[in-house]
């Protein structure tokens, strides 16, 4: 039986972990071939190497999304090995908090490099290639922080907020053109950066175990439900999705709640 993305070309950024890396994996299973688009290049060939030892065909480039330059290079290349880019995912991100007064310019220069501008360069990289083939789709990875704020977290959220607005904006400019762009935004989900958050508090498994209690389904989420959820997402099985942003969370965000300063993503 035909695989759900048989032969099509993925770009996933941030691929080296989390989110990003069961993503590849996911899509590598559905038939995909699959660039891993990652600054880490020892977390990106594992992550290669893993999907490779399957069966499955993957590309390690190794990519600066906050340099558009490398951003194109990472696309140019995938095409050349690959072929042409159907879907890709705006994956890659950092987190930036400080409280805003005493936070250095440069501070926000850097989350906002990473986790606003690298998701519009990788949407300018990849979208004359799409309209070539008038078909396409691009989602891109939000937050929960991107509608709602959680105290002392600046200046995430704001950055967040722009890859809403950004997703939106395209959206509408390219639709007509047959390209789809929507954006996801998890909530607490188990990744590398979590688990770096709750160690820097004094005591991380009570903060964790807080933690999994706020959430009405009484866990973090798992990075499997997050691609999962993105590869529905770039699917041809979405192709009336414009401009969405899908929420996948737990439920957390229906609750007006206590959380606090906890990152969520």
């Amino acid at each position: 039986m035909k695989k759900r993305f048989q032969d099509k070309v993925v770009i996933v950024t941030g691929a080296g972990s989390g989110i990003g890396e069961r993503t590849a994996e996911r899509f590598a299973e559905e038939g995909a071939k699959v660039t891993i688009a990652e600054l880490d290049e020892k977390a990106g060939k594992r992550v290669q190497e893993n999907i490779n030892k399957t069966g499955a065909n993957s590309l390690f480039i190794k990519t600066d999304v906050a340099i558009y330059e490398s951003v194109n290079q990472m696309v140019e290349k995938t095409i050349s090995s690959l072929g042409s880019p159907d879907i890709l995912i705006n994956n890659a991100g950092i987190n930036v908090f400080s409280e805003p007064l005493k936070m250095p310019d440069s501070e926000w220069k850097r989350a906002f490099s990473v986790d606003l501008d690298g998701v519009w360069y990788g949407c300018k990289a990849v979208l004359p290639h799409m309209l070539d083939k008038s078909k396409g789709s691009i989602v891109n990875v939000s937050s929960v922080h991107g509608f709602q704020i959680i105290p002392n977290c600046f200046p995430y959220p704001i950055a967040k907020h722009g890859v809403i607005g950004l997703t939106r904006a395209l959206a509408v400019d390219y639709a007509a053109k047959g390209i789809k762009i929507n954006c996801i935004s998890p909530g607490y989900t188990e990744t590398p950066i979590l688990d770096r958050f709750f160690n820097t508090k004094p005591n991380p498994a009570e903060a964790r175990k807080e933690a999994e209690y706020r959430q009405p389904i009484r866990r973090m989420g798992t990075t499997t439900e997050i691609a999962n959820a993105i590869l529905f997402m770039s699917s041809d099985e979405c192709n009336f999705m414009i401009g969405a942003n899908i929420i996948v969370d737990g439920g957390i965000t229906l609750k007006i709640h206590e959380n606090d300063d906890t990152g969520a993503d």
